[in-house]
């Protein structure tokens, strides 16, 4: 579907869909800025809102076989953007605090991006079938 039609399954106006992999995801965090700054994203909440797709992306490829898709759609008041991967699936463990900075202690970009977005889900799908993450920012 091309960008600015509407989708019915969640409502909205889609304003960007990507297939991303390692090799792209600067050009993705650059496309998703520029598309989220053109909806009314702007200042502080622009720079907290690419950093957390970026992050949700980088994990997808880290811990997803190397490839997922972006889906960026404008809702009435917010901005929304949907990660899915076709990955092992995981437990969303999202701490509260900041985890510490080891191999064995995973979670920094999920927390990152519950963080500084309005709102983050996780939906994980039977092992084998992925993970869908979605987070969002108000407009206003």
């Amino acid at each position: 579907m091309p960008g600015g039609e509407t989708d019915g399954r969640s409502g909205g106006t889609i304003l960007l869909q990507r297939h991303f992999t390692r090799e792209n995801l600067p050009q993705l965090r650059a496309q998703v800025e520029d598309t989220a700054a053109s909806a009314g994203l702007g200042g502080v909440r622009l720079g907290e809102f690419t950093l957390a797709v970026s992050e949700i992306a980088a994990n997808a490829v880290e811990h997803a076989g190397g490839h997922g898709r972006l889906e960026l759609r404008q809702l009435q008041d917010e901005l929304e953007c949907r990660i899915t991967d076709k990955g092992p699936g995981f437990v969303p463990a999202i701490p509260e605090l900041l985890p510490g900075l080891t191999e064995d202690c995973p979670g920094r970009g999920l927390w990152l991006a519950r963080l500084v977005t309005d709102r983050l889900t996780v939906t994980t799908h039977d092992a084998g079938a992925g993970a869908e993450v979605t987070l969002a920012m108000r407009l206003h």
